[in-house]
């Protein structure tokens, strides 16, 4: 499912499985448990599903056609265990997946963790009828959540819990403010089961 990136002003029809994210009023739901297990990095590349081919090779590595090699190798069917398992370096770029889906990524390095994320939580949109799941920065993250999507409009961010990638939304605007809301083709026990993943379970 692809996400959308996008300000508080912004609303995006959703058609097909897009969805969005904007900023938003303040959550309530679910405090983020480990700091250190939820990572914000960029996309680098995105990689359609398909079987592992070949053994895998260095995760973390900073040369591209290692980490091509890699995301070839790795296995994305759901339910496979992650040898990493959230022992990523956040410091270098990281070859994972999105387990339900089985899309394959290059991940840049982290530039917010779980320490920047006050609460996440899921809901239905009043005016839209839509669930969303909305996620509000402490000050420091709100800062850093500002200058990375004015910096990157048009490109993806992957959340990434424990190695795994839970969603690669699109930015489209700057987001200011400290709120963020994800929107998309979910229910709400669906969007309140990425809410309890984003904060780690």
């Amino acid at each position: 499912m692809r996400i959308i990136l996008a300000a508080v002003a912004v609303l995006v029809t959703v058609a097909g499985c897009q969805s969005e994210i904007v900023g938003q009023a303040a959550p309530t739901g679910f405090v983020v448990k480990d700091g250190t297990q939820l990572r914000f990095r960029p996309v680098l590349t995105e990689l359609p599903p398909g079987p592992p081919a070949g053994s895998v090779t260095e995760r973390q590595s900073t040369d591209p056609a290692a980490q091509q090699a890699a995301a070839q190798a790795l296995d994305c069917v759901q339910g496979t265990p992650d040898p990493l398992g959230g022992r990523d370096d956040p410091a270098l770029p990281l070859v994972s997946c999105d387990r339900a889906q089985g899309t394959k990524y290059i991940l840049g390095p982290g530039f917010l963790s779980g320490a920047d994320v006050s609460r996440v939580d899921a809901t239905v949109d009043p005016q839209t009828g839509s669930s969303i799941v909305q996620l509000s920065f402490t000050a420091a993250g709100a800062r850093k959540w500002a200058e990375w999507t004015g910096q990157n409009i048009g490109k993806q961010v992957a959340m990434v819990l424990k190695s795994r990638v839970l969603t690669a939304p699109t930015v489209q605007s700057a987001i200011t403010g400290g709120e963020t809301q994800i929107t998309g083709k979910f229910t709400l026990p669906e969007a309140r089961q990425l809410a309890r993943d984003i904060a780690g379970g």
